[in-house]
């Protein structure tokens, strides 16, 4: 959708949009939702983002387990102290020695996640007890959060964070890690730091800062507390997988109220987008911030509710997020250079911020993949079409003779080597590689047809 355009569709008019965007390429006969006997998820060159679905599957092994697994086992894991680091060359050795609690709880879910899911090798195990064993060291007790920085040897190197971001990851982490056998103890653990967590977030005066974070120090202190888009999604993201592993009527509750916050609290039906920060109340922050959408956090948070509501078997809540994520990406779209933008700062103003980091495209993908593994949705296909081969010309470092993917960009994807140094990306870039491998090995084992779990 053009940039120049999108702010004069109606809400009324982008809730109209099919899930098919107006029929089959193969002919057939399709329901609003894109599904059907026997739908395809290939377009009608026999293909998905320009490639045979066995050459896709390859492809996702390929980047997952030649590049990005070993170059992680070398220079990011601690095989000393446990955990993750955080900074690396371009070409190895780890630059930095800090840790924190956000990128061990993502890295503990990615290393339990591809144990229980991918491959069963101990060393991805391993890994995932060495920062449980690390994050341990320094447990909070109660109410309070973890330190936001440590040490490499796991000595706490800076206060308690304000907000629970990090806590919540670890908490992620957890559940995964519950999953492998002998460490199911860690499931009401990770229940616990949730419960936790949402305890402080309702607390009136919670992260008052949080437009300053996001749009500089001249924003206004949102003096009664924030409620924040972002929270939502890790807390779904969180519940929805515990729930996966056994019902919890506590956790259930969770994964409705987030659904509630992202799908009508958070939602401005003005715009027909979500936003990202309200009042502590729900309601509508001030100007500045009430205009700010972070198209990247939104198609995030999409794809985790389009998730649940596949675990739920609930077609309407998939049809509802889909009807939304389409919505988001075609407006954070680029027409003229590809790729998707991080946000706007202004909505009404049309004030974006044109840089394109890798997570953005990444969880994109993700929430294509799963339209399309459910849907056969057109638009789907012809959205990945478009984003897959862009972002595989784009951000691979092969190119330049290194290894892995590119995470920050500007507008154009330029690689800039600057001080040497990457973070070492250990959520976003595995996770999208790892769900949307095992979607097309489904895809392979249905010979290329919808899931229909929705018939």
């Amino acid at each position: 959708m053009k940039r120049r355009a999108f702010l004069g569709a109606s809400a009324g008019t982008a809730m109209v949009f099919s899930l098919t965007g107006g029929g089959s390429a193969h002919g057939q006969k399709t329901d609003s939702s894109g599904q059907g006997p026997g739908l395809s998820v290939l377009d009608s060159s026999g293909r998905l983002g320009g490639k045979t679905l066995t050459e896709l599957r390859d492809q996702y092994r390929y980047d997952l387990f030649t590049e990005y697994i070993p170059f992680h086992d070398k220079w990011v894991i601690d095989h000393e102290y446990g955990g993750f680091m955080l900074k690396t060359g371009w070409d190895g050795g780890t630059l930095s020695y800090e840790k924190s609690p956000t990128y061990e709880g993502r890295g503990l879910w990615t290393y339990s996640f591809l144990y229980n899911k991918l491959d069963p090798d101990p060393r991805h195990l391993e890994a995932a007890r060495g920062s449980v064993e690390f994050i341990m060291k320094n447990k909070p007790a109660g109410d309070a959060i973890w330190p936001d920085r440590f040490s490499r040897e796991g000595k706490p190197i800076s206060a308690p964070s304000t907000e629970v971001y990090g806590d919540i990851f670890i908490a992620d982490g957890l559940e995964e890690y519950s999953k492998s056998k002998g460490n199911e103890r860690y499931w009401d653990m990770a229940k616990e730091i949730m419960l936790k967590c949402i305890r402080i977030y309702d607390r009136p005066g919670y992260y008052p800062e949080i437009g300053r974070s996001e749009l500089g120090e001249d924003t206004p202190l949102l003096t009664g507390g924030a409620r924040i888009q972002g929270h939502w999604f890790v807390l779904l993201h969180l519940a929805t997988q515990m729930l996966e592993a056994r019902p919890d009527p506590e956790v259930e509750a969770v994964a409705a109220r987030c659904l509630d916050a992202i799908l009508n609290r958070h939602y401005n039906p003005d715009f027909d987008l979500n936003v990202e920060i309200l009042n502590h109340d729900f309601s509508r922050a001030p100007e500045v911030i009430a205009q700010y959408v972070c198209t990247g956090h939104c198609i995030e948070t999409l794809w985790m509710v389009l998730y649940e509501a596949v675990r739920k078997r609930d077609r309407k809540l998939f049809d509802l997020a889909a009807q939304r994520f389409r919505r988001h990406v075609e407006v954070a779209w680029d027409d003229v250079y590809g790729g998707l933008f991080y946000g706007m700062r202004h909505v009404d103003d049309n004030v974006w911020w044109v840089h394109k980091p890798g997570w953005v495209q990444m969880e994109a993908l993700i929430g294509l993949v799963s339209i399309i593994e459910h849907t056969g949705a057109e638009w789907a296909k012809d959205f990945f079409g478009r984003l897959y081969p862009w972002v595989m010309a784009k951000f691979p470092l092969k190119q330049y003779g290194y290894p892995l993917w590119i995470d920050y960009a500007d507008r154009w994807v330029h690689f800039d080597k600057g001080d040497g140094s990457r973070r070492a990306e250990n959520l976003h870039h595995p996770r999208q590689l790892m769900f949307n491998l095992l979607a097309v090995e489904r895809m392979i084992k249905r010979g290329g047809k919808v899931a229909g779990i929705f018939d």
